[in-house]
């Protein structure tokens, strides 16, 4: 009787572990950018407290060329205690909190346009708030975003491969590398076909080997899917 095996079951690598200068480019973006957005709102927030502010106050009081109270104080100070322990948790999360910061600074700007001067402005926003609010929304969004959202990125980028595949990162199976010449060209033919189908310029063959591998979560068994139909 012959004895079967079974593959070695491999650690999932973090894509923040892979030693490329691209890879290494998009991580320091991400924790850097947050980090020092943090920095601004902490002491956008300290000043607020020194200040004196009242917390309430619809009116406030005027901060670093700001309107402020010690409710958007606070809610500063919050905010930068979030971007700092994202940043240190890693750059994937700083990007994914960023990103959803910057939107949430764009939504709170287009809102205090409306409640300005009214009873509804409880962070006692003034018009050079909502610019600033706009201004730091996009540059969170810009810094959140780098290195994720292009079509046309490269090899060692650590986001590629869940943008061409769609994948999350939460694959429950291993991913075991190609261990064949075989193996490797179905790979190289498989990342290709993704790539091109995300940039609209797959070949009707290309778009149905992709389509064929969709119901598999895993690259290896994408990959016996694409060798079982080429």
């Amino acid at each position: 009787m012959t004895a079967h095996t079974t593959p070695e079951r491999r650690p999932r690598v973090h894509e923040e572990s892979v030693d490329t200068a691209t890879a290494h480019r998009v991580v320091v973006v991400h924790r850097i950018g947050a980090f020092a957005v943090a920095a601004v709102l902490a002491v956008f927030g300290v000043l607020g407290f020194v200040g004196g502010l009242d917390f309430f106050s619809t009116d406030g009081g005027t901060v670093a060329g700001l309107s402020s109270n010690g409710l958007l104080s606070t809610i500063s100070l919050v905010t930068a205690a979030v971007l700092v322990a994202a940043a240190v948790k890693g750059g994937r999360v700083a990007g994914i909190v960023m990103t959803g910061v910057g939107v949430a600074f764009l939504l709170s700007a287009f809102w205090h346009l409306f409640v300005l001067n009214t009873s509804l402005n409880v962070l006692a926003f003034a018009m050079s708030n909502v610019i600033f609010s706009i201004v730091v929304g996009l540059l969170l969004l810009t810094l959140g975003l780098y290195g994720r959202v292009s079509g046309n990125l490269p090899e060692d980028n650590p986001y590629r491969a869940n943008l061409a595949s769609g994948s999350t990162g939460d694959d429950e199976e291993p991913e075991l590398p190609p261990a064949t010449a075989a193996e490797r060209r179905a790979e190289r033919a498989m990342r290709e076909a993704e790539v091109a189908v995300t940039e609209h310029r797959a070949t009707a063959q290309q778009r149905a080997m992709v389509e064929a591998m969709a119901h598999e979560r895993t690259k290896a068994g994408r990959r016996r899917v694409w060798m079982q139909h080429s």
